[in-house]
């Protein structure tokens, strides 16, 4: 019984973490699919890397909650051109953490439908996010 006691405050740990569990889903369409992209809170912004949208875009979400006051949730998407420019910013996003309880049930969740646009090749990306604890 010991043991089971002794155990018990590591199980409430875990569970809380779960309980806790925060993340950020987004719908990314580009060239008539979607692509869903979640991230989790993270303490290392530099290290989230960003996924290839198509053969065109790359899309990078880096969900902050600390420190405190000063969390917040950026989406920037690049254009991967060609050697030597290589990825190129088109598009940066920030939105507070946490984001407004209305905004987070609305149809197009706390970011409504953005839109981004490269016109060397043409393309558009469309993008939404939701919040979810």
């Amino acid at each position: 019984m010991k043991r089971l006691l002794a155990l018990f405050p590591i199980f409430a740990v875990l569970s809380a973490g779960i309980a806790q569990a925060e993340t950020v889903d987004c719908h990314v369409n580009y060239g008539g699919e979607t692509q869903f992209i979640s991230a989790t809170p993270t303490a290392a912004p530099y290290d989230v890397a960003p996924i290839a949208i198509g053969s065109l875009f790359l899309f990078r979400m880096v969900f902050q909650r600390t420190p405190p006051g000063l969390g917040a949730i950026k989406v920037y998407t690049y254009v991967d051109r060609d050697p030597p420019q290589g990825a190129t910013l088109v598009h940066q996003a920030e939105y507070l953490y946490p984001p407004l309880p209305s905004s987070s049930v609305s149809r197009y969740g706390f970011t409504g439908m953005q839109r981004v646009y490269e016109p060397l090749r043409d393309g558009e990306l469309q993008y939404w996010c939701a919040w979810k604890k």
